[in-house]
């Protein structure tokens, strides 16, 4: 039998796995599961990716796409003349307005590292990601705590499922940046 040339299915195979994952949660992933998912044949799965590890890899650095396309949309975080706590407070607002589901399934894919090492990495990439734009802001220790905080308050969001508090965010990130009670000025 000769094999059907199918350009699209690796690509399928993580939809359907970060749609499983939104779904079921991270213990709900299978290769199983997700070539139901994606209606393919079990062994197409395990074709392109070996171990659920290397699924999971590809389904976080896909998901960590949609924030950086926030991140890029916004265009400001260089911007020296921005108030930069301002700025991140904007971006985090819009990312948590957006798709609720989405910006779940990216932290427990992110947090999967903790169990996963396979995902560390990629979860690293995330943080430099924010921590390389954010470096030209202000010192690298810096952009490295307001990540934390950003990541913190997400967090919090996301398990309490209280609103987001733009005003409180600004407020705490300002801090971060040496400016006091309140203020958005970071480090040129």
């Amino acid at each position: 039998m000769a094999r059907r040339y199918d350009p699209g299915r690796r690509q399928r195979i993580i939809d359907a796995a970060i749609r499983v994952v939104g779904a079921k949660g991270i213990a709900g992933l299978s290769h199983r599961s997700v070539a139901a998912e994606a209606d393919v044949p079990l062994g197409s799965t395990t074709y392109h990716f070996r171990t659920l590890d290397d699924l999971m890899v590809a389904a976080l650095r896909q998901v960590n796409e949609g924030f950086a396309e926030v991140v890029a949309a916004r265009g400001t975080l260089e911007d020296s003349r921005a108030d930069l706590a301002a700025e991140l407070a904007g971006l985090i607002g819009e990312w948590l307005a957006g798709d609720r589901t989405g910006v779940e399934l990216e932290y427990e894919l992110y947090l999967a590292a903790l169990r996963r090492p396979a995902l560390r990495p990629v979860a690293a990439e995330w943080i430099d990601s924010l921590v390389g734009p954010l470096s030209c802001r202000t010192d690298p220790v810096t952009a490295r705590a307001l990540v934390a905080l950003l990541d913190g308050i997400c967090l919090q969001v996301l398990l309490t499922d209280t609103p987001y508090d733009e005003g409180y965010a600004r407020e705490v990130l300002g801090r971060i940046l040496g400016g006091g009670e309140g203020s958005g000025a970071g480090r040129s």
